[in-house]
């Protein structure tokens, strides 16, 4: 689904990717993969590319906006797949790569799908950090959902991706549960920095997304949790 010209979601009735929500980002000179679900959906990418008449070589970056198997499973195999380059933040790097096992969840029904789902570990080659510049999008730290997630700003389309950090729900914007969030003081302060932070859209990595005023709706929150 084309959510504004440049940025698709990669939906659920078109490709049967379930749970997380997939973007991909035309920018005109390459195409931008945010997030891949869990694993087996890499295909499921390639063929909604393939239906916008796009080649899987065009895509230059797939950035994670954390480590967590519903967002990075499939980034191995669309690496594969594409050729594209990974991106992550450094605290999250370790795990996305394989180098340190994935913490254990606080939530016992993730703790299961942890233990029965495994991820292929995936080579990041960009490291990014906050105020960084990738692909037209602006890093922004938001520790707290895991160690090293992270939003994207993407000034040309006054949008933010805001991975596990932010949902949607109904009318409102809110934090994700807080049973899968690595420590909640940080993710909130990851949160209030988006107070002088000005954007139309707010695009989470689960949930709807919001196509207008989304940063009133993240003020809002931020000022119910002072």
């Amino acid at each position: 689904m084309e959510i504004t010209s440049g940025i698709h979601r990669v939906d659920e009735a078109s490709s049967n990717i379930a749970h997380s929500n997939v973007y991909l980002i035309d920018n005109g000179a390459e195409l931008l993969v945010v997030d891949t679900g869990t694993p087996g959906n890499a295909k499921k990418i390639v063929e909604y590319i393939q239906k916008l008449g796009r080649k899987p070589s065009e895509v230059s970056t797939i950035i994670l906006t954390h480590y967590h198997m519903d967002h990075a499973g499939s980034a191995k195999d669309l690496q594969e797949l594409t050729g594209a380059k990974v991106a992550a933040s450094q605290a999250d790097t370790d795990y996305i790569n394989g180098t340190k096992p994935y913490p254990k969840p606080k939530n016992l029904l993730l703790r299961a799908a942890n233990s029965l789902i495994k991820v292929a570990p995936v080579s990041v080659s960009i490291i990014l950090k906050d105020g960084d510049k990738i692909g037209g999008l602006t890093v922004i730290d938001a520790s707290g959902h895991t160690p090293g997630s992270i939003f994207l700003y993407d000034a040309s389309h006054n949008a933010l991706f805001s991975g596990d950090t932010l949902r949607v729900d109904g009318d409102k914007v809110t934090s994700g549960p807080k049973q899968y969030v690595w420590n909640e003081e940080k993710e909130k302060a990851s949160i209030a920095k988006l107070a002088n932070l000005d954007f139309e859209m707010l695009l989470p990595g689960h949930s709807a997304y919001v196509t207008s005023g989304a940063s009133a709706k993240v003020k809002e929150l931020i000022a119910s949790e002072k």
